[in-house]
């Protein structure tokens, strides 16, 4: 969406605050702020909290441009640092979920004890540097009045708390939840799903339960009536930051460990030698050296990282997507250990990837809108959605080859059919069912699509790597 012919375009996921809107043009993310917006802005820019927010790097890089530029409708203009790759939260694991969470609540601590308040609470305002969470949405700070509750504890226990909740204490994932309703779940569906002695688990009695009464309490009453009934009970900003803390502690002790699954044990159970292992972390090298420290890798099947922390030596930021979300969280949390912001984990099925969603689809872009990879790691990734999926072998190539930019690189890993573990899935699917899946069908598909520069059979002799020129 643009106006008129001033080059901008206004950010799909962008509208539901009147006050301001976020807009790209000329490669940058500005923010158009009306005369109320404007003026919440610059009390809150001249604040130490919010300073020192910034030089943490907790609330992403702001500056507003002075003077405003004259072609825009808007009374003041901010310009934000572009964050590497915008997620969405059904794509994080519960570490990266609680920790986002954590970070929300910390910001709202120290807004509230200088003043100032969050109008929102939805886990889509924060994003992500590698393993590093980050807030994003710096139109919702406002000013704090005493009387008044947090306008964003519903939306932070619908897209964070509950989501939270559901994994630590069920061992549910909450990823499908939160794809399925961008405005995450429900109180009446967590009702539901933790009654009897569920109903005294940490945390589900007072935002669960008492949440969902208060809110059947009040559905009637106005906002205004509302705030005069909690200033009548002597609620204050002081009130509202010690029950933050407590939110925050009940965060904090919420955990759900991954448990073992086939994929968190895959490199030991895969039938890796050391001689093909070796020669794949050569390949890869090799196809990323060429970037020299710019440019976004995505390494699809990303595992336990390995081949995404070697690019990342390389690439300014590495994309790395992992199917199962034990297995991503794991990652996350041994990339968080390390301080690494150059590769960011994502939970998502490849055969199933995240759609656009939200308000007319496109509110929250679908991920082959989202991403144009300079170099596409594909490994032992082909034969899973070939034979495992059921997916035809020119569409998982066409899947593939879209996700780069044109003239960018493939290094795709295609395992013979007489791999023990293309064997092993072949054998649970009917004879003769995948008659195409073979190296000179797979070879010549890729050739039609890109230009093949190299390509290296393992020691193994059942697997090859290629690298190829997207379009070349």
């Amino acid at each position: 969406m643009a106006i008129s012919d001033t080059g901008i375009r206004i950010e799909p996921g962008s509208f539901r605050d009147p006050t301001n809107r976020v807009f790209h043009r000329d490669g940058e993310v500005l923010r158009g702020l009306d005369d109320l917006a404007a003026r919440d802005w610059r009390s809150l820019a001249a604040t130490d909290f919010f300073r020192s927010l910034l030089a943490e790097g907790k609330v992403c890089g702001t500056e507003e441009l002075v003077p405003t530029p004259v072609d825009v409708p808007w009374t003041a203009v901010l310009r934000h640092e572009r964050i590497p790759f915008v997620s969405h939260p059904y794509e994080w694991s519960f570490g990266m979920l609680r920790d986002a969470a954590l970070l929300h609540l910390n910001i709202l601590r120290a807004a509230l004890a200088a003043g100032f308040t969050t109008k929102d609470g939805s886990a889509y305002n924060l994003q992500w540097r590698g393993a590093s969470p980050v807030f994003i949405d710096v139109g919702s700070f406002a000013p704090a009045r005493d009387g008044e509750p947090w306008a964003g504890y519903r939306q932070f226990c619908q897209t964070l708390l509950y989501p939270l909740l559901l994994q630590a204490h069920l061992g549910v994932d909450f990823q499908p939840w939160l794809r399925a309703r961008v405005d995450g779940i429900e109180p009446d569906q967590m009702r539901r799903l933790f009654g009897g002695t569920r109903r005294l688990l940490p945390g589900v009695p007072t935002h669960v339960h008492l949440h969902g009464a208060m809110q059947a309490r009040h559905a009637r009453s106005t906002t205004r009536d509302v705030r005069a009934q909690l200033r009548a009970a002597g609620y204050s900003r002081e009130l509202a930051s010690a029950t933050v803390r407590g939110i925050e502690k009940l965060v904090r002790r919420l955990d759900r460990r991954p448990g073992a699954s086939h994929w968190s044990d895959y490199q030991r159970t895969c039938g890796y030698s050391v001689p093909d292992r070796q020669a794949k972390e050569r390949f890869v090298e090799a196809a990323t050296a060429t970037l020299g420290g710019s440019g976004l890798v995505l390494d699809l099947g990303a595992n336990d990282g390995r081949y995404a922390r070697i690019a990342a030596r390389h690439a300014d930021y590495v994309v790395a997507v992992e199917q199962d979300p034990a297995v991503a969280d794991e990652l996350y949390r041994a990339l968080r250990a390390d301080g690494e912001r150059r590769v960011l984990p994502l939970v998502m099925d490849l055969a199933d990837p995240s759609p656009g969603g939200g308000w007319r689809g496109v509110e929250r872009a679908g991920f082959a809108d989202r991403t144009q990879a300079d170099v596409v790691l594909a490994l032992a990734l082909v034969h899973h959605l070939a034979i495992g999926r059921n997916v035809p072998l020119g569409e998982v190539v066409d899947q593939i080859v879209g996700l780069g930019v044109p003239g960018g690189r493939l290094v795709v890993e295609f395992v013979h059919p007489e791999d023990p573990m293309a064997r092993r899935l072949l054998a649970n699917k009917p004879e003769g069912l995948f008659p195409d899946y073979r190296r000179d069908t797979f070879e010549r598909l890729l050739a039609t699509r890109c230009r093949i520069e190299r390509r290296s059979e393992l020691p193994s002799g059942t697997r090859t790597l290629y690298q190829a020129v997207v379009g070349g």
